[in-house]
């Protein structure tokens, strides 16, 4: 007989091993455990068939049509999950702990692999999630004007051991007009679940870096009790040249097809001013994307500067920076952190 674990012990083994979601596709793009793989025992027009036989003619009649839809898969999801064993150990889990998670550990239980199950399934994750953004750890804002290189900075401090959590890139959005080209956004509830993984990955740190955000990344939400305890935060602020700035952006963007940068520029015309916007846009005509640039930054400056001004209760530290590399400027920022600590 399979054991079922508490969302704990779950993940502890589950991520270390192989965490199996035997829900429907759609239920599993919608969101799911980060790490699961799915192997769904019911399509999802399957599931929708069965669960209406249920609730028009009882329990037995979905039983016999579930097993009509599932005996010509087993094989399948037998020799799937006997792929993917660590061990020869798999855990499984469906919506609610129910009869799809229980169904498939017996099925695969009786192949002979040990299987583990989650008590109250994928539900009771979802309550782990959303209660795990409360965090006791310290926040260190990284906060600066667009084209500060704030994403490579956090990259280059997780390489040197620091607790970082990148929101950009597990929203798949870079933050601006600009930010989404080329990713497509998960659904709220999977950010949701990876915001909760990547948290989890550094909750015995004495603190984690966190850039500097707008409640909003992209269209993705940044859960209320982890937002909250951001903007009390104090702003450790990169302070680089605007010329420099000017260039990185340019690095990063100017290889983008004319036409998607001149479609990130009308979506902020109202609020660039549509003098300045059309400059921008002349600009980009006549491919001169150095200028599109500077417009671009002098906008996004006003409105991160704008920002800070409202801001009730702003703690901020700023480091100015000239021609130093981000590796100096991440070894200057550690040395900053580590003092503050001996003074503490």
């Amino acid at each position: 007989m399979s054991q079922a674990l508490h969302i704990d012990e779950f993940l502890k083994q589950g991520i270390a091993s192989v965490i199996i979601d035997v829900r429907t596709p759609k239920e599993f793009e919608q969101g799911h455990i980060p790490g699961a793989i799915n192997i769904p025992l019911f399509s999802n027009e399957e599931r929708v068939i069965v669960g209406t036989l249920y609730k028009q003619e009882g329990r037995q009649p979905a039983i016999v049509k579930g097993l009509e839809f599932v005996g010509p898969k087993m094989a399948a999801i037998v020799l799937k999950a006997q792929e993917l064993a660590k061990e020869n150990t798999v855990y499984v889990h469906c919506w609610r702990g129910g009869m799809r998670s229980g169904s498939v550990a017996w099925l695969l239980q009786m192949y002979g692999l040990n299987v583990f199950t989650l008590k109250g399934g994928y539900k009771q994750f979802r309550n782990f999630a959303l209660n795990s953004f409360d965090i006791n750890n310290e926040i260190k804002i990284l906060g600066g004007r667009t084209g500060s290189g704030k994403t490579k900075l956090l990259q280059l401090l997780e390489q040197k051991s620091e607790a970082v959590v990148d929101l950009e890139k597990l929203a798949h959005h870079k933050g601006s007009a600009f930010g989404g080209f080329g990713q497509v956004q998960p659904s709220q509830e999977q950010f949701e679940n990876e915001l909760c993984a990547a948290l989890q990955k550094v909750k015995d740190a004495k603190y984690i870096w966190i850039e500097d955000e707008s409640r909003l990344v992209g269209k993705m939400v940044i859960p209320l009790p982890l937002w909250e305890k951001m903007r009390l935060a104090v702003i450790t602020y990169v302070e680089i040249p605007f010329e420099k700035r000017a260039e990185k952006l340019l690095e990063e963007y100017g290889p983008l097809p004319k036409e998607q940068l001149a479609q990130a520029i009308n979506a902020i015309t109202r609020r660039m001013g549509p003098e300045q916007a059309s400059k921008a846009l002349a600009a980009l005509e006549q491919n001169d994307l150095r200028e599109v640039c500077r417009l671009c930054l002098i906008y996004y400056d006003k409105g991160y500067d704008h920002g800070l001004q409202n801001r009730e209760d702003l703690r901020l530290e700023r480091y100015s920076f000239e021609n130093e590399s981000p590796e100096e400027i991440a070894k200057h920022l550690i040395k900053i952190s580590n003092d503050r600590i001996q003074i503490n």
